[in-house]
């Protein structure tokens, strides 16, 4: 194992994220005895998910999904940092959720200079984890690699954390490699909301995660889609491998300062979201048995 890999085992308990869009009000749904909202391979042709087509015949050695709202002018410097770090082997995914700017533009244009490049438009704005769920679902790739759309991770990092998931023996059954961004670039009252919200889902779910908001992380396609989904659950990954079962190691990554736009999280509106879905994936833990092996007899 490289330096700065450490290896966290199964946990009992898990863990949870915030969203950063604003609450809206919601429709009432029918409900059916369909396969809408199930994330298995035979139900990625439903009404929510026509219109993108995995074309498992274009077989790519990666696929690197990053979810976007309003980043107009970071997601083409970005977009070419993710290609000379990962190749033309690797196919990049960018889902703009509901950007309110010219992101979805910008996405459009970049096709014809990045072949490997695709795009994905939400109609409305749903949050940080729907977003990620809608690219991982679309990706052609065994292998997925995640990171936030304001540049602040360094793609660069990609390829280690990458090596990392695949050189790891099989009997560890290690479903995840997550990065724990050293140095952050945040303001002060950034990184202390962080630090708290860590400490206290560590606390809570015994995940072993320092930083469970790092946005970089590499992980098997298939065992993210085996993991319960509700929105806002992209900081309780890690809990949430566990809890399948998988194994989980830590890789130390860079973090840079964000040069255009705005975060789009309040620290208030994050610590109370995070606060309660604590609760709820400490709950999950509870009701599930535990992992099982299934051999056909």
């Amino acid at each position: 194992m490289e330096p700065g890999v450490r290896r966290i085992g199964t946990g009992l308990f898990l863990q949870r994220p915030s969203l950063y869009k604003a609450r809206g009000p919601r429709a009432r749904r029918k409900f059916s005895f369909s396969l809408l909202h199930r994330d298995t391979d035979s139900a990625e042709t439903t009404l929510l998910y026509q219109g993108i087509d995995r074309n498992l015949a274009m077989a790519v050695t990666l696929s690197v999904v990053v979810p976007v709202k309003d980043e107009a002018e970071n997601v083409a410097p970005l977009a070419l940092e993710i290609l000379r770090a990962v190749g033309t082997d690797a196919e990049i995914i960018f889902v703009n959720d509901g950007s309110k700017d010219n992101t979805a533009d910008v996405l459009k244009s970049l096709k014809a200079e990045i072949p490997s490049l695709r795009a994905i438009s939400h109609g409305r704005n749903i949050g940080q984890s729907r977003a990620v769920r809608t690219g991982v679902r679309a990706a052609r790739g065994e292998i997925v690699a995640t990171l936030d759309g304001d540049g602040q991770n360094d793609p660069a990092d990609i390829p280690r954390l990458v090596k990392a998931l695949r050189e790891a023996p099989e009997s560890e059954h290690v479903g995840m490699v997550s990065g724990v961004r050293q140095h952050r670039k945040d303001v002060a009252n950034k990184r202390y909301a962080s630090g708290f919200a860590n400490w206290f889902r560590r606390a809570m779910l015994h995940d072993g995660a320092t930083d469970s908001g790092c946005g970089l992380k590499v992980f098997r396609r298939d065992a993210f889609l085996a993991l319960p989904y509700f929105d806002n659950m992209h900081r309780f990954v890690i809990a949430l491998m566990q809890r399948e079962g998988f194994k989980v190691l830590f890789v130390d990554v860079e973090h840079r300062p964000r040069v255009h736009g705005a975060s789009k999280y309040n620290n208030f509106n994050r610590a109370m979201v995070g606060l309660v879905d604590t609760f709820g994936v400490r709950w999950l833990q509870h009701r599930f048995r535990g992992p099982v092996e299934a051999k056909e007899i």
